[in-house]
């Protein structure tokens, strides 16, 4: 399955989404040796990482019976808990919780191939039409208000 929007970064770490609708979204990423820490297994940037990108898809999935909304997210803030180290392929898996007109209140658990817990985090988006920086708006190709 295709990201419903490019990001580079998730495609430079190989991330491969499988699920994205009814407030949920999936995405998996088999490791390779550059993503690793000092003992061989996976960086913690890479899992926080996975975390966040998807709960941010979770945000965004459509949810049944909801209008269709065309908005991207950005992390407000992010908790990570770390069980046990990450090895060969990890899951992410992201929920929406809640959702306002302006956030979304997510959770996401990044699982081995065994599904044993890696990792679990909760995060709050905010919803935004374009992204504000150095005093200008950028706006995503085919982005309207």
């Amino acid at each position: 399955m295709k990201f419903p929007r490019s990001i580079p970064f998730a495609d430079e770490l190989g991330f491969e989404l499988f699920e994205f609708g009814s407030g949920q979204a999936v995405i998996a990423v088999t490791l390779r040796p550059e993503q690793l820490n000092s003992w061989q297994v996976a960086h913690g940037g890479v899992t926080m990482t996975l975390l966040d990108v998807v709960m941010a898809h979770a945000a965004r999935a459509p949810v049944p019976g909801q209008p269709k909304d065309e908005r991207g997210v950005v992390t407000i803030e992010m908790k990570t808990s770390f069980m046990r180290p990450g090895m060969k392929r990890l899951i992410g898996r992201g929920k929406l919780l809640h959702r306002t007109g302006t956030m979304a209140f997510c959770e996401g658990s990044v699982v081995d191939e065994d599904d044993r817990l890696i990792a679990h985090a909760t995060g709050t988006f905010k919803y935004l039409r374009g992204l504000p920086a150095g005093g200008r708006t950028i706006r995503r190709i085919g982005a309207s208000d």
